[in-house]
C-alpha cells in the first residue's frame, strides 16, 4: 500500500517536510487533493500521530482529524464515542477526564510495535502536522467556540474544511464562521443545489458509485468542489477517480492510489472548460 521511493519519470508533489523518498508524484497544473480518512489507519492505528506520519510521508494534501471532548472539553482526536475498540481503556470518552485519557494505550491493539501510542490531543496533532498537511476536521461532537479558538491557535483557519453529521450544528458554523469551508455529502445533482443554498457547501463528498456527469457538473456550476469517498483498494475504482476530473478524493489507501496515479501518468484533474 505504500509508495516505494524508487527514482520517478515524473515530477513530485512535495509535502514540506516528507522524506524525499517517500513523497508523491504531482504533474504541473491542476491536480487532485489525496485526503487521508483517520490517517494511514490499515498500517498505523488509526487517528494516531503513527498513522499521520505515514500520511505526510505519503505527502498528501488533507489529514481527516475526527473530533470528540472529553469530560471537561478538552479535544481529542477519536472516531468512536468510546475508548473500547482502540485503546486499553473502556467507556465513553466524553465522560473521562483528560488525566485518564492521556494514559490510555491506543497502539497495542492494532500491533505491539505501536504500544504507548496515545490517544492525541487535537491540538497536539495539529501542531504535529502543521506545515506538512491540512485538516479536514470531522466533527463528532465539539463546542464551536472551543474548536474555533483551537483553529485559530495552531494557525488553521485557511487550511481546512469542516464537516458535521448534524447539518444544525453546520449551519450554526456557517453562522458564526462562514470563513471556513463546509463539506457536505451528497448523492445527486439535487443534493448539491441544498448543499449550496442551505449551508453554502464549498465541498461536497459523494461515493464514487454516485459520481455522475451531472453532479460533477452542478458542483462545478455552483462553483464547488467534488471529493470522491472510496474506501476499498481497488485499482480500477482508483482509474475512474481519476478520469472522473474531480478536485479531491477521501480514501484509506493513499499510497496504492498515489501508485495507481504514477502508472496512469497523471495526478491532473480535468479543467473546467471556458466560460
Amino acid at each position: 500500500m505504500s509508495c516505494n521511493g524508487s527514482a520517478q519519470p515524473l515530477s513530485f508533489h512535495l509535502s514540506r517536510n516528507a522524506p524525499q523518498s517517500a513523497r508523491s508524484p504531482t504533474i504541473p497544473g491542476p491536480r487532485i487533493e489525496i485526503v487521508c480518512h483517520r490517517g494511514a489507519y490499515e498500517i498505523a492505528p488509526e487517528n494516531t500521530l503513527a498513522a499521520a506520519n505515514r500520511c505526510l510521508a505519503w505527502g498528501v494534501d488533507y489529514v481527516e482529524v475526527d473530533v470528540r471532548p472529553s469530560k471537561e472539553g478538552q479535544l481529542y482526536v477519536l472516531h468512536d464515542a468510546t475508548v473500547d475498540r482502540t485503546t486499553d481503556g473502556a467507556g465513553r470518552l466524553d465522560e473521562l477526564t483528560s488525566v485518564e485519557i492521556d494514559r490510555l494505550d491506543a497502539g497495542s491493539w492494532f500491533d505491539p510495535a505501536f504500544s504507548g501510542e496515545r490517544v492525541p490531543r487535537v491540538e497536539t496533532y495539529l501542531t504535529h502536522v502543521k506545515g506538512r498537511a491540512k485538516v479536514f476536521f470531522d466533527i463528532k461532537d465539539a463546542d464551536h467556540d472551543a474548536l474555533l479558538d483551537l483553529i485559530d491557535r495552531t494557525g488553521y483557519r485557511r487550511e481546512c474544511f469542516l464537516w458535521s453529521a448534524d447539518p444544525s450544528w453546520s449551519a450554526e458554523l456557517q453562522r458564526i464562521a462562514p470563513d471556513l469551508p463546509i463539506k457536505v455529502n451528497v448523492q445527486t445533482p439535487d443534493d448539491v443545489d441544498r448543499a449550496s443554498r442551505d449551508l453554502q457547501a464549498r465541498i461536497v463528498e459523494v461515493r464514487l458509485e454516485h459520481s455522475t456527469d451531472a453532479l460533477i457538473e452542478r458542483a462545478r456550476n455552483r462553483g464547488i468542489k467534488v471529493m470522491v469517498y472510496h474506501t476499498e483498494n481497488e485499482e480500477d475504482a482508483w482509474r475512474k477517480i481519476l478520469d472522473l476530473g474531480v478536485e479531491m478524493v477521501n480514501l484509506n489507501h493513499a499510497g496504492a492510489f498515489l501508485q495507481v496515479a504514477e502508472s496512469q501518468g497523471s495526478s491532473r484533474r480535468k479543467e473546467a472548460p471556458d466560460g
